[in-house]
């Protein structure tokens, strides 16, 4: 894999924010960070995606992998569109960017040898949910780190639609976060059962995880 150069346009200054991300999730396995993009910068971000969806490109979000893949509203209502750097509007890239500056802070802390992040812009409409779930397919190990940034301006605890952590089975205990613009959620993927509650006006953000190289996969000999 090629190395990415980091931008600067979101990277400017957060080197140090990542590391400290990057040590809270070590001693607590999930991080929040309201404010982590500044308002413009997710209002920019959440306008690029809403151009995509205007332009047909979204389409519903499906449940499983593969030939498994399958939509399943009453799972999940959600629309998506997968972004690619080199397939997506400015800041878009900037971000996946800036993923990419976590992923290489979270490889020389924590060794987890992670190669690739995947994310998409993912929009719930009015009375759309996902629920409860964990961020690994069965059998398959690579989704490591989830980070989700959420873009939606003047939200309330009434338009619903927050991230409900399970964080202690035995006890029940779980954490509600609302999706408020620039918000940043990083969690360790297969520790964190959650759901998304239903939202009562569209919520947007950007998913994604990064994920390590799969069981058996070889490098041919030079």
């Amino acid at each position: 894999m090629s190395q990415i150069e980091v931008s600067p346009t979101l990277l400017q200054g957060r080197e140090q924010q990542l590391a400290t991300i990057t040590d809270t999730l070590v001693n607590q396995g999930y991080v929040v960070v309201p404010g982590f993009l500044s308002l413009d910068e997710s209002r920019e971000l959440a306008e690029e995606c809403l151009r995509l969806r205007e332009q047909g490109e979204f389409h519903r979000a499906g449940v499983g992998r593969g030939e498994m893949l399958e939509v399943r509203p009453e799972i999940r209502s959600d629309e998506i569109r997968w972004l690619q750097r080199n397939d997506c509007g400015p800041l878009q890239a900037d971000y996946i960017d800036l993923m990419a500056a976590y992923q290489q802070i979270l490889n020389r802390e924590l060794f987890l040898g992670l190669v690739e992040f995947e994310c998409f812009c993912a929009v719930y409409p009015p009375g759309s949910f996902y629920q409860r779930h964990i961020d690994q397919f069965r059998g398959v190990e690579q989704r490591t780190v989830t980070a989700i940034t959420y873009l939606n301006e003047q939200w309330q605890e009434c338009d619903g639609g927050q991230l409900r952590i399970f964080l202690n089975e035995e006890t029940g205990e779980t954490l509600e976060v609302l999706p408020e613009a620039g918000t940043f959620v990083t969690f360790l993927s297969a520790n964190y059962w959650h759901e998304v509650l239903p939202a009562q006006r569209d919520r947007l953000s950007i998913t994604g995880w990064f994920k390590t190289r799969p069981i058996g996969d070889v490098f041919p000999l030079q």
